[in-house]
């Protein structure tokens, strides 16, 4: 079995775990540019996917020039479309906007040979996060575009991951910054994904 990854930079960092956890059930590979991608994790560039806006596009070009052969396409967007303007209070991406682009990625993955599974996005602290005074991110925010994911994709009858709760339920020490894991975080989230990607290979 091959897999593929599409996501943000919390995927990124997971990424190297579920790779080593998947060895003997499924081949690992990603969007590409990893190193550039580490350069700045707040810009998407590279093998960070970004918004949904960023992760429809990328989808569409793939679908026009190269489909992506793999078995299963795990895939996640939504901390990049939830950034808030601290002044207006704009989201990147506002949620009907998401939504659309959401069943627009679904269209262009079915036409393609993966199978599309979503995982939820991963909370974030916004006690912590919203300390810069770039952009914010607010907790609700993750929790309306989560179920507005969950909905979609379970019309759509695609299977979803729920990172979302699992990171949640690991416990208060789980970030290193603003929205990203602690390495020992990282690691479990991984785990948990494989062991629902070696379930699915029984």
């Amino acid at each position: 079995m091959k897999i593929y990854v599409i996501g943000d930079s919390i995927s990124i960092q997971y990424g190297p775990h579920l790779e080593k956890y998947l060895d003997g059930f499924a081949d690992y590979s990603r969007k590409e540019g990893v190193d550039e991608a580490l350069l700045d994790l707040d810009t998407p560039q590279g093998a960070n996917g970004g918004d949904s806006r960023m992760v429809r596009a990328y989808l569409a070009q793939r679908l026009r020039k190269n489909p992506i052969q793999a078995d299963v396409l795990l895939l996640n967007c939504g901390l990049h479309d939830i950034k808030t303007n601290p002044e207006t209070g704009a989201k990147q991406v506002e949620l009907p906007q998401y939504q659309d682009n959401l069943r627009a990625i679904i269209r262009l993955v079915a036409g393609m040979k993966p199978g599309l599974v979503w995982i939820r996005t991963t909370p974030c602290d916004e006690k912590i996060h919203n300390r810069r005074p770039d952009f914010h991110r607010f907790a609700a925010d993750v929790r309306a575009y989560n179920e507005a994911a969950d909905n979609i994709m379970a019309e759509a009858g695609i299977p979803i991951i729920d990172l979302y709760t699992f990171t949640a339920n690991l416990g208060d020490d789980l970030y290193c910054d603003h929205v990203h894991f602690k390495e020992h975080i990282r690691e479990k989230q991984a785990a948990f994904i494989a062991g629902w990607i070696a379930g699915i290979t029984a």
